[in-house]
């Protein structure tokens, strides 16, 4: 029996670093886009989200949902420049990308994948990390198979390496683009690579261009259910986890997928899958939560734990890029302590579910040793440092010592010969 699909949708997400001293002519670049507007979360409207996180954590990731009332009518009464210098003191900017139409694609010639991009958004982190990400939606087809190599072809559009060739069959139907170029060019532009002033170094080395994988799909409950053996559709199961096409016809080495992929098995008809580059869930239509609760949490609550937990990696990774003489060390050390006394300690949720999906993630991008490393690597480094430049001040100390015991020898022996 063929597998099908009850409802699904893919979130693609671009992680990009804007260099610090031009984060503030960015944030303003958005706030002057016409069809780019700054992104407001309300208790009343994300009343889930303003109880699924803990306070601290909420305070720094959504800072604006303490703009209500008269103060969130004077914020939106501000002028341009007014309300830059407002947002930029907090720790997150959030934005979206409004289109007048819903953008409209197609996979493939004739009887092709039909898509639409629901959704832009841009999550901008203080320091200039930030994400990118759109929502996707298959149309017209409720085939597993295409879910699949829609993800997978998908996935690497955004990649320099990618052979345009590759996706020409990947039709965008809408004025706002006109061919999947289009769409590349406009994650440059927004993300600001084609600006004179660059990613510095160490964001180009921790910033891989391929998108990460963020999917949720509910299957028919004829697939899945009491009658209906979950062996029968794990092949595609792993081909989805793993963001594979539907033509990936070798064998999965158990070992190999218990080491790359980890699985959230806590309920019956619902499995959640974390790799190094996605999070995927796969669920049964048998329980109506499923379809109706469940895809909602998933692109909330859940997607705001997954790219928070991207940006600690990301964080992380620039900070161990950025290994430099003492004063930029410094300057890191102060960041690293930053990061660890404001996210790194605090417990996020208290969820059930959202905590173990949490701690699972930390344990699929390895963040504690990512953590311990450079943990291990500010002590080396700034003790070595420190003793460098204690071993520079002896040395001038030594040499003025020097230069005084010379003068001193010179003035004696004036003073001896001019006396006698």
């Amino acid at each position: 029996m063929e597998l099908m699909t009850k409802y699904q949708y893919t979130y693609f997400i671009h992680p990009y670093i804007i260099d610090e001293t031009r984060y503030d002519k960015y944030i303003m670049k958005l706030l002057k886009d016409k069809r780019c507007s700054y992104k407001i979360f309300e208790k009343e409207k994300d009343l889930d989200i303003y109880n699924f996180f803990l306070p601290n954590v909420r305070s720094h990731l959504f800072p604006t949902f303490e703009l209500r009332g008269e103060a969130l009518k004077d914020f939106n009464d501000l002028k341009i420049e007014e309300k830059k210098r407002k947002i930029l003191k907090d720790p997150v900017q959030y934005f979206t990308y409004d289109f007048a139409e819903d953008i409209q694609g197609k996979v493939g010639t004739e009887n092709g994948i039909f898509f639409k991009i629901e959704g832009i958004e841009l999550i901008c982190f203080r320091t200039g990390i930030c994400f990118f990400t759109m929502k996707t939606h298959l149309e017209n087809t409720n085939k597993f198979t295409d879910l699949l190599d829609f993800n997978y072809r998908f996935k690497d559009i955004n990649s320099e390496f990618a052979s345009l060739k590759d996706y020409e069959n990947i039709n965008i139907q809408t004025d706002t683009f006109n061919d999947i170029k289009d769409i590349s060019e406009f994650i440059n532009q927004v993300t600001g690579i084609n600006t004179k002033s660059k990613n510095t170094s160490s964001g180009e080395n921790v910033i891989n261009s391929q998108f990460y994988t963020y999917s949720y799909v509910c299957v028919e409950t004829s697939n899945w259910s009491e009658k209906a053996s979950f062996a029968n559709i794990e092949n595609d199961f792993l081909r989805y986890a793993n963001v594979l096409p539907s033509n990936y016809n070798s064998d999965f080495n158990k070992a190999n997928i218990e080491h790359n992929l980890h699985i959230i098995e806590k309920f019956k008809y619902i499995k959640t899958t974390l790799s190094n580059m996605s999070s995927n869930v796969i669920c049964s239509g048998i329980d109506t939560y499923n379809y109706t609760k469940l895809p909602y949490e998933y692109e909330n609550q859940y997607f705001y734990l997954y790219i928070l937990a991207l940006y600690k990696k990301i964080f992380l990774m620039k900070l161990n890029a950025e290994f430099r003489q003492y004063d930029v060390i410094v300057k890191m050390r102060d960041s690293f302590t930053q990061f660890t006394r404001k996210l790194w300690n605090k417990e996020v949720t208290l969820d059930d579910t959202g905590a173990l999906y949490y701690k699972t993630l930390i344990k699929t991008l390895e963040l504690e040793e990512l953590y311990s490393e450079i943990q291990n690597k500010y002590e080396v480094i700034y003790k070595e440092l420190n003793i460098e430049k204690n071993n520079t001040y002896y040395s001038i100390i030594v040499i003025l010592l020097i230069f005084s015991l010379i003068f001193n020898t010179i003035n004696i022996i004036f003073l001896m010969y001019w006396l006698s």
